[in-house]
């Protein structure tokens, strides 16, 4: 691992290598596995290379970006004119679709002496049906997922997904969603029943009313109950609210953050509250406006939604600490700002501290 780490950050050079640098010739130096199957396992192929330098050379590490590309080589001396051979494997187990993998190959001088590519396609193999709904929630009833992740969700517009299904058992069961944490926002739509075998989706839908929008998280949890009964599997469904962008790109503000992260250091929990400030401007044409502000209970902040900065204005935002009711030890809030700002709606600032006596 050490070594790997060493001569990543070279690989990370240019890989083009002129005439001198070419010490270790392959030829060919690609090799195409063409379509393989995914349930065939591991495939290999050999490179042979000759020393076309005036001097010996060891060839001291073969290094690729991915663990599913193993070389395998000797590191015996090469004289001028002698071969030498890089055995690639590569593993198409869960990795469907085109590959294309590079290899960089280094002396003990520490130089990129050579590279190689495989590339290939691999057909994925049938999947069971426990790894297309791996979520066991219960009496035979399998999920594809338990987490529906909506980006933004805009005002009057109907965001939708999905989770998919299949009753595992040989008898019909009974499917219940309860409401663990509700937005008000959220829309769900399933069979109460399924029949053995059934396959289908839980629609789950999101809708912020235009006339009155909510800004900022929305979350929504619900408990799975088949049959009466629940192992603890919950749905999640999330997103922020923000405003739908504006028709033309020249009216629009756009918010700046003097900082990306607030690190408070150590603070004692008898010390009284401590404070740290950065600027929030605006460098757009329209009004920058404050649509919602979160942040965890250990942090205050001075922001508050409705505030409104001008193009070319900028405000500064205290945030503060009061450790004198905090555990010891680091401190880690996220504070969630949200903005009219139709690029980056939403922007979080990380808050940090060490709380000690």
């Amino acid at each position: 691992m050490i070594r790997f780490i060493a001569f990543i950050i070279t690989a990370l050079l240019p890989t083009t290598l002129t005439a001198q640098e070419e010490m270790l010739r392959f030829d060919p130096a690609e090799w195409d596995f063409g379509t393989i199957l995914e349930t065939d396992g591991r495939v290999s192929h050999t490179f042979t290379g000759e020393n076309v330098g005036d001097s010996p050379l060891v060839i001291l590490d073969v290094v690729t970006s991915c663990g599913c590309t193993v070389p395998a080589f000797s590191k015996q001396p090469v004289l001028p004119g002698e071969k030498t051979s890089i055995t690639v494997t590569y593993d198409p187990t869960n990795r469907p679709g085109i590959f294309d993998k590079e290899l960089w190959v280094y002396s003990s001088e520490r130089r990129k002496i050579a590279s190689l590519h495989v590339r290939g396609n691999v057909t994925p193999r049938a999947k069971s049906l426990k790894e297309l709904y791996p979520v066991d929630a219960g009496n035979g009833l399998r999920l594809a997922s338990t987490l529906c992740a909506f980006a933004y969700i805009y005002p009057g517009r109907l965001m939708q997904s999905s989770v998919g299904f299949v009753n595992d058992s040989p008898r019909t069961i009974r499917l219940e969603l309860r409401h663990d944490l509700a937005s008000g926002l959220l829309r769900v739509e399933y069979p109460r029943e399924i029949a053995p075998g059934q396959r289908g989706e839980i629609n789950i839908a999101y809708l912020n009313p235009a006339g009155k929008p909510r800004y900022g998280t929305l979350r929504d949890a619900l408990e799975v109950v088949v049959d009466g009964q629940t192992n603890g599997t919950t749905l999640v469904a999330h997103g922020i609210g923000v405003d739908l962008p504006p028709a033309k790109d020249s009216e629009a503000p756009k918010a700046g953050f003097s900082e990306n992260f607030l690190k408070f250091g150590p603070i004692g929990r008898s010390g009284g509250v401590r404070r740290m400030e950065f600027v929030l401007s605006n460098t757009g044409s329209a009004d920058l406006v404050v649509r919602a502000v979160e942040c965890g209970k250990a942090v205050g902040i001075s922001l508050a939604p409705g505030q409104r900065i001008a193009p070319g204005g900028s405000e500064r935002v205290e945030v503060s600490i009061d450790p004198s009711d905090l555990p010891y030890g680091v401190l880690s809030e996220p504070t969630v700002i949200v903005t009219n700002d139709p690029t980056r709606p939403m922007r979080r600032l990380r808050v940090t501290a060490i709380v000690e006596d």
